[in-house]
């Protein structure tokens, strides 16, 4: 089991991390004058500093130029980073998993050449995965083959000399206003469904017939209901080279999201530090306002509810732990020392229902405050429900561990 003493790398991450946050994030991020509007942009400026300190690599390889942070670190320095913004944490954890999934496991050595210069050498360099979701819609097909019809889905037709030409819309990729580099999921054998027949291409940004639309606004017919950064992204006969099929065409190496699945465990990292920073501003405002001649931390309503918010953040973050600990360690899953469960689902399941109880106890604890719109605490709370209405946290999210309970193996798509 992983060692509750973390190596002094671990805590200089931490503390490195977290020391920026409090002097560098929260001062723009929680200022009353960007909490008072629903629009609230990514802090871009933020996103690149944080890149300079080596965030946006810190998965990566150290022989391919990052900091080699495995999976647990990882998630501790995506909660410090959460509890001073969660978009920030968002787009930085999505290109550092991508950053590792692709140039240290995927791409060959010619793509690798060709494209990790720039990711390395550009602060400003990000990642994006564009197509279906791993697993959309697994779980309301409970005990049954896949059901076949999961959403948009983009398709692909090989030219004669080779080259692919993209076609179709996604109307959501996460990082796409930012991203750089985009991995693609296509269709290219319209015969075959789910997993099979879908292949994997690097599409950069300036690729003609590749468009990126505006990031949706919090409010008016587009509602913001998601973390980090987004935008549509359309393809119009998007003319891709052969040399950037990432793997054998028609078995995408990340179209069964097994690679991917790893992810929802850095998610709930961040979803972790959003809890934490509504529990912690919960506190302080605990220890300063009185009432009834004492401070308010002292009297019993408020201390069960700061009581009940302990106990489930630290729940959350022994499950994110072990979860991210035993995708680093899958030999302690086959010597049967930890079930065979999917333990990142149950940490991502667990951690959004966790934190948006805790949002909503730490602003109880404000009163009338909580709901105002230059204090924090609605922030955290939307955020909370956010998190917690995401496909990957909903009863279709349980159903999957489910099925794991029950060793149901789901038949392959033709």
């Amino acid at each position: 089991m992983y060692d509750l003493h973390l190596s002094p790398e671990q805590l200089e991450f931490r503390d490195t991390v977290r020391d920026f946050v409090e002097n560098e994030i929260k001062p723009v991020a929680l200022h009353p004058d960007r909490l008072q509007p629903f629009e609230k942009p990514l802090l871009v400026e933020l996103v690149e500093k944080a890149a300079q300190m080596g965030l946006r690599t810190l998965a990566l390889s150290e022989g391919a130029g990052g900091a080699g942070a495995d999976g647990l670190t990882s998630c501790i320095v995506l909660e410090e980073l959460a509890a001073g913004d969660v978009d920030i944490a968002t787009v930085l954890g999505h290109t550092s998993f991508l950053g590792h999934v692709l140039f240290d496991q995927l791409l060959g050595a010619e793509q690798r050449s060709r494209f990790l210069p720039g990711f390395t050498g550009d602060d400003g360099y990000h990642l994006a995965c564009a197509g279906r979701a791993p697993g959309a819609g697994l779980g309301w097909s409970y005990h049954r083959p896949l059901a076949t019809d999961g959403g948009a889905e983009l398709s692909a037709k090989k030219q004669n000399n080779g080259d692919w030409l993209i076609n179709g819309s996604l109307p959501f990729v996460s990082n796409a206003p930012v991203a750089k580099l985009f991995a693609v999921q296509v269709r290219t054998d319209p015969k075959k469904s789910g997993a099979s027949g879908m292949s994997t291409l690097l599409v950069p940004r300036d690729t003609a017939g590749l468009t990126v639309g505006e990031p949706p606004k919090a409010t008016g017919e587009a509602i913001r209901w998601h973390q980090g950064t987004g935008a549509s992204v359309t393809f119009k006969e998007c003319r891709v080279p052969a040399a950037l099929l990432v793997g054998k065409e028609g078995q995408s190496p990340l179209a069964d999201g097994t690679l991917l699945a790893r992810s929802a465990t850095h998610m709930a990292a961040i979803n972790l530090g959003l809890g934490r920073a509504a529990y912690e501003a919960a506190v302080d405002y605990g220890k300063i306002r009185r009432q009834g001649g004492r401070n308010i931390i002292e009297h019993q309503a408020i201390g069960a509810k700061l009581a009940d918010c302990a106990i489930m953040l630290e729940l959350a973050r022994n499950m994110i732990w072990k979860a991210a600990w035993t995708a680093d360690h899958p030999d302690a899953v086959s010597d049967r020392s930890i079930p065979e469960l999917p333990l990142h689902t149950i940490a991502r399941v667990y951690t959004a229902q966790a934190v948006n109880k805790v949002t909503l106890l730490s602003a109880e604890c404000f009163g009338a405050m909580g709901v105002m719109r230059d204090m924090p605490l609605q922030k955290y709370v939307h955020d909370g429900f956010v998190f917690a209405n995401a496909d990957e946290t909903d009863d279709a999210a349980k159903l999957g561990i489910a099925e794991a309970v029950a060793g149901f193996e789901r038949p392959l798509a033709a």
